[in-house]
């Protein structure tokens, strides 16, 4: 993997800002909030003098970007931004942590604890949304002409809290005392339409919507680093065009002249809602073409305003699509060339084509929407058409490459005609659009993108070879290294200097001194000190007392089958009855933690969550294991408690089923900060391994073709329970009630499926992974060996850089198209 090249171009305006501005705004802000706590005041305060010196740089930047020449500007467009804390970012990236603690009134809370008063901004939920929010950070830092573009959502996804061990939502609050970050722009407020009909007259299509709401522009500032440049997150709050039926208030009807406004606000109240109804489907297929046509209305704005031709509007600009949810957006552009600007359908086609980008995040057919004709046609007629007319165009080319496959036809058409499923119902197919209308398609690790093109999108990419590729994930070193741990940070400093932090590669130099004693030492005292943390916040949140000399056993992420939460349970249950079996023996101790959220509607996934705590309860209060083993579920995940856990993790479980998890992030991050990686040979999970050192994972289990032909002989997972007296007596506990508490019933429905059909292995990978386990605790037993190991996967996680994925992408993605 090539390391991206910093751009020489900086913002014009302001050099640096000057550390006496800083008190002076804080104290300001300070006095206009007298009557709030101190922490959140202090907190709010520092926020809003931050955010008053970023949004000079902001203005600089924009100016420049007016003036960028032939360099595209990039529109990256998704579902979710999961930015995490924004303060200490912002005071990092500005130079100012010094005077941040000197702005603080005497009596405050230090920076440290201040900082703790932030809310996490509920933008996101998983993985899909911390890339995207790594991107921004990188798009800054490298100096890339780019705006992102999300919802406003009002309550996140949900707020997780556990209820005897069951998940329970509530909304997740974060604006309940506003956001010193956003700076609305009343200025762009954009028309979105939904339902009516289309008229054709004098040539021209006219979409007349039934109703519309409002799309109020309202940005949040994402600083670059070493930098004068920022990034922009524009997020879209939908309002009623009509905030209210005065007529039906005036009669009394007063929930009635309140209608537009709730429909509208409905758009910005939850990330991803649930869609196991058809009004959940509907609001969701709302909040995305809300999303896109806010943004493509906004992009071609600005480049007319810039003074840009609408027909060059593709070679000057670059939407990316982040997974399928706004795979609206070709046909939204095309709607908006054709029927407002009155461009050809060649021309309009051009210029979307050049225009649109795509990346794939799932090979999972069930994760790749489609949307009812029904549906579709109800909300947006016009739409519908357009996408006809491409499919028609699009299967004539198919046709022409492949005469006489009718099969070959039906397989990669736009709408699913419910041949397979869906009970018969006609869809149309997002994922096959964003493939049709895109220049450039790609995957995130080198795995998933050969699997993408010999499976889920093989017949597309026969047809156009050229047009997909890999792009490998990566993560901003300033977030997940530098601010979440700076001790870690520290030691690379003073052992290999600091230009690490500007250009990751440069962790390799790393690797020639892994082995030293004192480098060694100092690394362990940093983990220990990072597992000091983590204890202190168990204690606090759960009243658990765990060691910090034990082996810190870690996997964190969102609750999914397929991310196999159940395999590390059940190794757990095996190691709880080993221990039972044989307490003399020399056992490793371990502090096994899990957290993440299941979604609302997943019931497998919430009864996964709900063993780990059954388990949890009985292992936790066993005197016969001492302190040798401890289970914790921290509940509500968030960037901000990864930002606690991550550091203090030995080992990073990244143990999905090979050949589902496309790349994944966190595997990356656990690694950057230190921790031995116990995985599958799946994902970026290989080419961390080839990076770091095949010997220095922990890999086990089978590989994606063996997976595949397992399946595709007949899998029967009992036989290899049969097979296994430690497995056997695992799945005896579980389904005897061990860990019921009275309810014989309590965990039946979540282990006949694996009994029966078990569709991620978990069975036939069980014997590899222990195996792997023993390994784990072989190296534990000698900390400088273990040290070493962790050094080096530092050293070589030099390659997993955002700014280099984001240097990929400017180069094999987002390059000017050929003229």
């Amino acid at each position: 993997m090539t390391t991206a090249t910093r751009p020489a171009t900086r913002a014009a305006g302001r050099t640096a800002p000057q550390r006496s501005e800083l008190p002076a705004l804080a104290r300001r802000a300070l006095a206009q909030r007298s009557d709030a706590p101190a922490g959140d005041a202090c907190w709010t305060a520092l926020a809003s003098a931050a955010r008053e010196l970023l949004a000079e740089r902001w203005a600089a930047t924009q100016r420049a970007d007016a003036r960028r020449g032939r360099t595209r500007r990039v529109h990256y467009l998704s579902m979710e931004f999961l930015m995490g804390r924004a303060l200490g970012n912002a005071l990092q990236a500005l130079d100012l942590q010094d005077a941040a603690q000197a702005a603080l009134p005497e009596g405050a809370p230090p920076l440290g604890e201040v900082l703790e008063h932030e809310p996490d901004a509920a933008l996101g939920n998983g993985g899909l949304g911390r890339l995207a929010a790594c991107f921004l950070d990188s798009f800054a830092t490298l100096g890339l002409p780019s705006f992102g573009y999300g919802l406003r959502y009002r309550h996140g996804m949900f707020a997780q809290a556990i209820q005897d061990g069951r998940q329970i939502e509530r909304p997740d609050t974060w604006l309940e005392a506003g956001s010193p970050w956003e700076l609305p722009r009343p200025e762009l407020r954009y028309t979105v339409g939904f339902g009516g009909h289309v008229r054709f007259e004098g040539g021209q299509h006219r979409w007349e919507p039934a109703e519309t709401v409002a799309a109020q522009a309202i940005d949040f500032i994402v600083p670059g680093h070493g930098t004068e440049r920022v990034s922009t997150l524009r997020q879209w709050q939908a309002e009623a065009a009509q905030p209210i039926d005065l007529t039906a208030f005036s009669r009394g009807d007063h929930a009635q002249a309140g209608q537009q406004r709730l429909a509208a606000e409905r758009l910005n109240w939850v990330l991803y809602p649930d869609d196991s109804t058809p009004a959940g489907r509907e609001l969701r297929l709302r909040q995305e073409f809300l999303l896109v046509s806010a943004s493509l209305q906004d992009l071609l704005a600005r480049h007319l305003r810039e003074g840009g031709d609408i027909h060059q509007v593709g070679r000057a600009n670059v939407v990316h699509l982040n997974d399928t949810h706004p795979a609206l957006a070709p046909l939204e552009l095309m709607r908006l060339l054709l029927d407002e600007h009155g461009l050809d359908w060649d021309a309009a086609w051009q210029a979307t084509h050049q225009a649109t980008s795509y990346t794939n995040h799932t090979l999972m057919p069930e994760a790749l929407e489609t949307w009812p004709l029904d549906l579709v046609e109800r909300l947006l007629p016009r739409h519908l058409a357009i996408a006809y007319e491409i499919n028609h165009r699009f299967l004539d080319e198919v046709r022409a490459r492949f005469p006489g496959d009718e099969a070959r036809v039906a397989r990669m058409s736009l709408f699913d005609e419910g041949q397979s499923h869906h009970g018969g119902e006609r869809r149309l197919r997002m994922a096959a659009l964003a493939v049709v209308a895109s220049h450039k398609v790609n995957g995130v690790s080198a795995l998933h993108s050969q699997l993408m093109v010999d499976t889920l999108f093989a017949d597309y990419a026969q047809l156009w070879p050229e047009r997909f590729l890999n792009v490998t994930n990566g993560v901003t070193p300033r977030r997940w290294l530098v601010q979440a741990n700076p001790g870690l940070a520290g030691l690379l400093d003073k052992h290999i200097g600091a230009e690490w932090r500007q250009d990751l590669s440069a962790l390799g130099a790393l690797r020639a001194k892994a082995g030293g004693k004192r480098i060694g030492a100092e690394f362990l005292r940093v983990k220990r000190a990072a597992k000091a943390r983590l204890a202190a916040h168990i204690r606090e949140e759960l009243g658990l007392v765990v060691r910090e000399d034990a082996l810190f056993d870690v996997q964190v992420k969102r609750i999914h089958e397929y991310k196999r939460q159940l395999l590390n349970l059940l190794q757990v249950i095996a190691r709880y009855q080993a221990i039972v079996a044989d307490p003399g023996a020399d056992w490793v101790p371990r502090v096994v933690v899990f957290a993440g959220k299941a979604a609302s509607a997943y019931r497998a996934a919430k009864g996964v969550i709900a063993l780990i705590h059954d388990v949890a309860r009985v292992v936790n209060t066993d005197p016969r294991l001492g302190d040798r083993l401890k289970l914790v579920f921290l509940p509500n995940y968030s960037v901000s408690l990864a930002e606690l856990i991550i550091p203090a993790a030995d080992l990073s479980e990244q143990i999905s089923t090979a050949g589902t998890e496309a790349s994944g992030t966190g595997n990356m991050k656990f690694a950057l900060n230190g921790a031995l990686t116990v995985g599958t040979w799946d994902g970026a999970n290989i080419e961390m391994a080839e990076a770091m050192g095949v010997d220095e994972m922990f890999v086990f289990g089978l590989r994606a073709d063996e997976a595949a032909r397992i399946k595709a002989l007949g899998y029967d997972p009992r036989l290899y329970i049969e097979g296994s007296r430690v497995l056997q007596q695992v799945i005896d506990a579980i389904a005897h009630g061990s860990f019921a508490h009275g309810d014989p019933q309590r965990h039946r429905e979540l282990l006949q499926p694996l009994l029966q059909h078990d569709p991620y292995l978990l069975m036939a990978d069980f014997d590899s992974y222990l195996q792997a386990q023993a390994r784990v605790d072989a190296l534990w037993r000698d900390p400088a060996a273990w040290a070493a190991s962790a050094l080096r996967n530092i050293a070589g996680l030099g390659g997993f850089s955002s700014d280099r994925t984001i240097g990929d992408y400017l180069r094999e993605v987002w390059a000017p198209p050929a003229r």
